[in-house]
């Protein structure tokens, strides 16, 4: 198939692209370099991948990368760290909906109520759509029981899903929604307008909670700072596993107008996260020893998810461990903070 991907050059992407590629399709990237600046990927010259730098607000561009495609991945969004959901608050509603407006016009477009050559759109919503839920683990649909998200980022990837539905009533336009939980993997370095914070004694330019304990525990903080108590749940998954449920969710037929809680099943307590990175930087014999700082507002305490949707239907499992995620991620973080890119 061919298919466009919004938000190209971002993190999950990174992953997604290469996972399409490999999978056989044609993919055509749309980023404007709002995050990273220019970055390279090892797929870049590949002979079924075209980027195009351009505004993913930009309808009428959209409307003519789409013409040909048969999919559309619409993954263009700002977002950043938990720090980014207060200091941006207004922004990450502002700007991701005109995105997400925008990419639904087009894809109406190319739609063309079935007489266009585009069968679909992925929307990349998020795990924050369940901020303010109690229910656990929590499966598809407790987004619309349970109270609305209290961060404006949360609010406006709920948003992307109504418009999902609002497309598909009034214009018959098929939709996938996926719900990415924690992404963890290699590729996430400073952003363009990350300002430096301090954390004990290490300045930091993120507030994601990997790249950021690693890159402490990296430069020998002891004892290691965490945002909060640390007994947040999470659920990290790996950027390859999500990549590869992300393709799944474009391609099976059984996906049409349904939604997918993409992750791991395993929950990981931030202070086990931190030990774990703790004991592969340092060794078994170094204690372990650490301080909790105020946490971030929005700094969500449980997220849970319920994954048997996305095992039944798609046949997709995060099959990726932490561990050996951070047996990939640390290493590529160490070498980022000799060059300068965290």
């Amino acid at each position: 198939m061919k298919i466009l991907v919004t938000g190209a050059a971002g993190f999950i992407a990174g992953y997604l692209v290469e996972e399409l590629l490999e999978a056989g399709h044609e993919v055509i990237g749309l980023d404007n370099y709002s995050k990273y600046g220019p970055i390279d990927h090892s797929y870049d010259q590949h002979p079924r991948y075209r980027l195009v730098r351009g505004d993913a607000k930009d309808v009428a561009l959209l409307t003519e990368l789409l013409r040909g495609c048969d999919h559309f991945v619409a993954g263009a969004a700002i977002i950043g760290g938990i720090s980014l959901f207060h200091e941006k608050a207004y922004d990450l509603i502002a700007e991701n909906e005109r995105i997400t407006a925008a990419a639904f016009d087009a894809a109406i477009a190319g739609f063309n109520g079935g007489q266009g050559s585009l069968r679909k759109i992925t929307v990349v919503s998020s795990s924050m759509v369940f901020e303010s839920c109690d229910e656990f683990p929590t499966p598809e649909g407790a987004e619309r029981r349970c109270p609305p998200p209290a961060s404006t980022y949360g609010f406006q990837k709920l948003a992307t899903e109504y418009f999902a539905q609002g497309a598909w009533e009034q214009y018959t336009l098929p939709y996938t929604i996926v719900r990415p939980f924690n992404c963890v993997g290699i590729g996430e370095k400073r952003a363009v307008g990350d300002h430096e914070v301090m954390s004990g004694n290490v300045k930091l330019a993120m507030s994601h909670v990997v790249p950021d304990l690693v890159q402490k525990v990296l430069k020998g903080q002891d004892p290691l700072h965490l945002l909060g108590d640390g007994r947040q749940v999470r659920h990290y998954t790996y950027g390859g596993d999500l990549a590869r449920g992300i393709r799944l969710a474009v391609e099976h037929p059984d996906a049409t107008n349904e939604d997918f809680n993409l992750s791991t099943d395993v929950s990981t307590t931030v202070l086990e996260l931190a030990e774990l990175i703790w004991t592969k930087v340092r060794g078994k014999d170094e204690p372990f020893r650490y301080v909790s700082d105020p946490p971030f507002p929005h700094d969500v305490q449980r997220r849970v998810p319920d994954v048997s949707k996305a095992r039944r239907v798609l046949g997709f499992e995060a099959t990726t461990s932490l561990s050996e995620s951070l047996d990939e991620i640390i290493p590529w973080i160490d070498q980022q903070i000799k060059v300068g890119g965290i």
